[in-house]
């Protein structure tokens, strides 16, 4: 038998990188910017009705200890949900002038590591067969970790 098939895949770097960039951009269209904008709307939203201020009144005093305003909490509750999220509320903030520089250099730690926990928790925990009895305690070490890595960089910035 004879093998008359072409192949369909490249070896070509060239191809590679724009089959690569295809599936980039759709990831990136599909995937992280619903994610944005969607952080966009509840920030200006959370501005708009005054939660925005009741909320950096109310967790001023505990996100002192990293050295942030107390709205910065926002972006870490949405990180936890979507790391892209967290990202479009802390852009959001920092165009504000909520958040500045240093704010950011102590937040982005902590983003990448609690960032999107509530999606991988079934996704990743759930196939990999990790008994739910131990979930709690995987999520309660990230955020440990996070907070751990916001005093950390709290010196840096």
């Amino acid at each position: 038998m004879s093998n008359n098939t072409k192949s369909t895949t490249s070896n070509n770097p060239f191809d590679i990188f724009v089959i690569g960039a295809r599936k980039g951009y759709q990831i990136a269209i599909n995937n992280l910017m619903p994610n944005v904008l969607m952080a966009y709307v509840v920030a200006e939203i959370l501005n708009i009705i005054g939660a925005m201020q009741f909320i950096g009144s109310l967790f001023g005093p505990l996100m002192g200890i990293f050295g942030l305003p107390g709205e910065a909490v926002t972006v870490l509750l949405t990180s936890w949900l979507s790391s892209s999220a967290g990202t479009g509320i802390a852009v959001s903030l920092l165009s504000k002038g909520v958040l500045n520089g240093s704010h950011a250099t102590i937040l982005i730690p902590a983003i990448f590591l609690m960032g999107s926990q509530l999606q991988y928790m079934g996704r990743l925990l759930g196939v990999a067969d990790v008994p739910k009895k131990y979930w709690p305690l995987l999520m309660a070490a990230s955020i440990l970790n996070a907070c751990i890595a916001m005093i950390i960089m709290r010196f840096f910035a």
